[in-house]
């Protein structure tokens, strides 16, 4: 079995090809907006256009195969910009009538979970899902991923890339932020908001843009919004291991590359005597292979969506997901 999978949700449009013994080919291209500027939709979608076809034939390439050998075509039906996942969802559409293939909608968190776990060996984790678009604790249960916890307003992600253009770092903003995080000295006191198992982000960014406009060392503010937003990760990540009594813990997303968070989530796994398992970094941003897995468990379990029912959803829940693959039907 061979599925073709389209990633299209934000920055990224991705092209992958599986089968059911992994990955044949992760084709992706990403687009950057000017220095100092967040990601426009249209922008992204106008670049989704452009480099489309060719990243088509790159993969194709690299899979060995063509577009009548494949057996489903899945695509991210949300949630992420409108714009964008429009690309995508066209793209698939396109191929589904041209070759007679089925049609298999994927939720892009979902995704980053299943390829986490196809990557790991995981088999029934806790997971910490850090990105741009999501940052929730979640675990399966009784046919869908429960949400234990999740940001109140903006990602963990998108809270840190908007500190990190708003000091004039270079793209992508995460890893430049923690490197001038690690030059810090000095903890400085900033909001530190959970409440029960929710966690909000908005005004920790707003409270470290002030400090550096009143004046404080930049290197400071630095570690201590990074080190306020990944303890508040830890702190929600700890209290389900404990509810659940889980005894692996996946770190997945984008934000999953970061040394400094999977060095706290080593701490938390060891206090708790859970195995850590961290996403590969070809896998952990948004990427076309984790459609295609995604798409190939959903498939094999009857999911499908013809195309006049495969409208986006922008704000799609992942809780409202169900998961026949683990329940079974």
């Amino acid at each position: 079995m061979i599925i073709l999978g389209i990633e299209s949700t934000a920055h990224t449009i991705g092209i992958g090809i599986v089968d059911e013994h992994g990955v044949l080919a992760n084709e992706n291209d990403t687009y950057t907006p000017p220095q100092g500027s967040g990601i426009h939709p249209r922008e992204a979608a106008d670049h989704h256009i452009l480099v489309v076809s060719s990243l088509l034939n790159r993969a194709l390439d690299k899979a060995g195969v063509r577009l009548s050998d494949i057996d489903a075509v899945a695509f991210s039906q949300g949630p992420g910009l409108g714009p964008a996942l429009r690309v995508g969802a066209t793209v698939a559409r396109f191929i589904s009538a041209r070759f007679n293939k089925p049609l298999v909608p994927v939720h892009h968190g979902v995704a980053h979970i299943e390829v986490a776990k196809m990557a790991t060996g995981a088999r029934d984790p806790l997971v910490l899902l850090v990105s741009g678009g999501h940052t929730m604790v979640t675990a399966y249960s009784g046919g869908r991923y429960r949400v234990f916890g999740e940001t109140m307003d903006i990602s963990v992600g998108n809270c840190l890339d908007m500190f990190a253009r708003f000091l004039g770092l270079p793209n992508p903003g995460v890893p430049h932020l923690e490197e001038c995080a690690r030059r810090g000295k000095v903890m400085l006191e900033l909001p530190y908001t959970v409440k029960g198992q929710d966690m909000s982000f908005a005004g920790l960014y707003t409270a470290a843009v002030r400090l550096v406009k009143e004046g404080r060392r930049v290197e400071d503010v630095c570690l201590s919004i990074v080190n306020t937003a990944y303890y508040m990760l830890a702190e929600v990540t700890e209290r389900a291991l404990a509810l659940l009594g889980k005894r692996e813990l996946v770190l997945a997303g984008g934000v999953a590359r970061s040394p400094i968070l999977r060095g706290i989530m080593e701490t938390v796994a060891s206090e708790y005597s859970v195995i850590l398992h961290v996403v590969p970094p070809e896998y952990a941003g948004d990427n076309g292979a984790m459609i295609a897995w995604t798409g190939l468990l959903a498939y094999r379990s009857g999911v499908r969506v013809s195309i006049e029912d495969s409208v986006i959803r922008q704000r799609w829940r992942l809780d409202e997901v169900p998961i026949p693959w683990l329940s079974g039907g």
